[in-house]
């Protein structure tokens, strides 16, 4: 059910992204040769064209007949699109005439340019081309998110029901908060929510702050120099809901799992350093000088340890239950008008969260944190789950529309550079300079695809030997 739904999911994702690239393309009368969902490497599971006023089929293909090439097809057929779906599920093209690019080198390029070629359109029409893809990746899952509250909603957590308080960030430590602090008033006024609390300590200038610490209520008066403080620093967030880690799934071959860790156990300790929240749990594991670490949890009430070997990323495989299926939450529902912004404002977090994530491949184990299809796929749940289905979708759509917008050669961002290097030069970048920018960006696209794939790869076997 993992695969189906991750295939499934991809294969929207393909669908939509490429959409974008041949909408732009049709628009602006630029010929599209062909459309395929996935790769079609010396076989097609799927093609079909519309010639002579009708549809052509074939299945389970490996040569394209000539009759069907635009060159033998009647004037009025030429601009037609061959529509396929191939046997390698790892993407999708969109091959657009006069345009170097994964499908094609300059040597595939016609001697002459025609007018309905790609590098015959003006340049900031190529520029729409390139980024459509990106676009309609990034529109989608705004669509997606907004469908999702307009349909089922979603669920808030009150303030005063993380019964283990917050996290604070330094500047509200150094102003009196402690960690495990539950915010009960602001200047007289009681917090019910999350949003409109951070709202206050940000905005409000509060002289003094109410909080429940342990069995009682301490009063806080944060000085002057807290709004000053936060506006130099600009922290991504004050506070941080704190909660245990409960396990809900595993990763593929999973250490943990193996060694007798089951779904639903809550991890309290490291080697004997007790880890009653999740950041605490996920803090110190990777401090371990060893390879094996000794995981103390609660299995329905009773206390039990077991010694687990931990990947080469210092993880156990293991993900924690949500924050939301933790505590007791209040359901929120959303008119159709309503969950567009609120669609649009949880996108565009989502967003900025992944975007913020990413600095960790730059740390000392950044490569060994990166992960394929495999750690994908098994984000998906185990029985299907149409709520999930759509939120993993979306946030793959957000991921999907970043990375081809980072201005790697092959990527659509590699394009868009060169692009705008031509409008703001005014002088074409010569073709076999393309080419080889291309080439050099498959190069790079391909060992990350191996590197990704393969700590999936490792992490699979080491967890299962």
């Amino acid at each position: 059910m993992k695969a189906l739904a991750f295939l499934i999911s991809l294969s929207l994702l393909v669908v939509t992204h490429e959409l974008g690239h041949l909408c732009f393309a049709k628009l602006f009368h630029t010929r599209v040769r062909r459309f395929y969902v996935f790769f079609n490497w010396k076989f097609s599971l799927f093609k079909a064209k519309k010639f002579d006023g009708k549809w052509h089929f074939l299945f389970f293909n490996s040569q394209t007949p000539e009759s069907w090439d635009e060159k033998n097809l009647k004037p009025e057929d030429q601009d037609n699109t061959l529509w396929g779906i191939g046997w390698i599920p790892l993407g999708g093209y969109c091959d657009i005439a006069g345009m170097i690019d994964e499908t094609k080198s300059a040597e595939d390029l016609e001697s002459t340019p025609q007018p309905w070629e790609y590098r015959t359109k003006p340049r900031w029409q190529r520029l729409f081309i390139l980024s459509g893809g990106v676009l309609t990746n990034f529109i989608s899952a705004l669509l997606i998110f907004t469908a999702i509250f307009s349909h089922w909603g979603t669920d808030e957590l009150p303030l005063r029901n993380a019964k283990m308080g917050y996290e604070y960030h330094q500047i509200l430590l150094d102003e009196g908060f402690q960690n495990g602090d539950i915010i009960y008033t602001i200047d007289g006024e009681e917090q019910t929510d999350y949003e409109a609390t951070l709202k206050k300590l940000v905005i409000g200038m509060p002289q003094e702050v109410t909080v429940m610490r342990g069995d009682s209520l301490v009063t806080l008066h944060p000085s002057k120099e807290m709004l000053a403080r936060i506006n130099a620093e600009q922290p991504k967030t004050l506070m941080d809901v704190r909660f245990p880690f409960v396990i809900k799934d595993f990763t593929a071959g999973s250490a943990g799992k193996r060694y007798g860790l089951l779904t639903g156990d809550s991890l309290v300790s490291v080697c004997g350093t007790a880890t009653p929240t999740a950041m605490d749990f996920m803090t110190t594991l990777p401090q371990i000088a060893s390879d094996t670490a000794v995981i103390g949890f609660y299995r329905s009430g009773e206390y039990h340890e077991l010694s687990i070997p931990l990947s080469s990323d210092k993880k156990i495989g293991a993900y924690a239950r949500n924050v939301l299926e933790i505590y007791e939450v209040k359901h929120v529902d959303y008119t159709f008008w309503e969950a567009i912004p609120a669609g649009i404002s949880h996108g565009w977090s989502k967003m900025v969260e992944y975007v913020s994530s990413l600095k960790i491949l730059f740390t000392k184990n950044g490569a060994q944190s990166l992960g394929g299809f495999i750690s994908m796929g098994s984000l998906f749940p185990n029985t299907w789950d149409w709520l999930r289905f759509w939120n993993l979708t979306a946030m793959l759509a957000l991921v999907l529309a970043f990375m081809n917008i980072i201005p790697i050669p092959g990527l659509d961002g590699g394009h868009i550079v060169i692009t705008l290097w031509e409008m703001i030069t005014g002088k074409a970048v010569n073709e076999k300079v393309l080419n080889v920018i291309q080439y050099i960006g498959l190069g790079l696209l391909l060992l990350l695809l191996v590197v990704a794939n393969g700590n999936d790869l490792f992490r699979l076997f080491s967890g299962m030997f």
